[in-house]
């Protein structure tokens, strides 16, 4: 079992990063969050579940601990596989997949690509005793997004000092923009017009 994977960030994808490990280029599936925090060229340590079928071995990287948790225990739900867990990391947070199930929330689960209306009961139901309460207060805060650049402007704009609410506001007047391969800095600096006009 790799427990963690350290190294330098040789190269983000949209659905994935690779670090350089002692000369060895390592492949994680990692979701928008996580990749958002990624820069080439920069040192990052991520938690790590490896994932091992007959014909391969996927490393899955995540931004903490936490989100490990939750990935590797929705899991453990039938009819739950690593893939449908990472989407469903990609849309709701830890705190948010534990409010839901807490709160037999099939309508926040239903969100998440792949999941229908029986499942969510399903993973309700085998999950409830077992995933644990929220670590930190508030509403389900579900991610309405999975494209890596509106991480990185929301990041870019609460950084100056925007509210979450603000910040997300200003991407969606700009997400006309962004195109198939969108520039960050270019979108960023239209969303700050839009704040500041507002």
């Amino acid at each position: 079992m790799i427990a963690f994977v350290r190294g330098e960030v040789a190269e983000v994808t949209l659905t994935s990063a690779v670090l350089e490990v002692g000369g060895v280029g390592l492949e994680l599936m990692c979701t928008p969050n996580t990749l958002a925090t990624l820069r080439p060229g920069h040192i990052a340590t991520l938690p790590t579940s490896m994932v091992v079928r007959e014909d391969s071995l996927t490393l899955f990287g995540f931004v903490d601990d936490d989100e490990k948790q939750v990935f590797e225990l929705v899991q453990t739900a039938s009819g739950v596989g690593p893939k449908l867990a990472q989407a469903m990391l990609a849309v709701l947070t830890p705190d948010a997949v534990r409010r839901a199930v807490a709160g037999d929330d099939v309508r926040t689960l239903t969100a998440v690509p792949g999941i229908g209306q029986k499942g969510a009961q399903r993973i309700i139901l085998e999950l409830k005793d077992r995933i644990g309460a929220p670590t930190s207060g508030g509403a389900p805060v579900r991610a309405t997004v999975s494209e890596p650049w509106r991480d990185q402007v929301q990041q870019g704009l609460v950084g100056l000092g925007w509210s979450a609410r603000d910040a997300d506001k200003a991407i969606e007047s700009v997400a006309d923009q962004a195109g198939d391969r969108p520039d960050v800095a270019a979108l960023l600096r239209s969303a700050l017009r839009t704040l500041s006009r507002a």
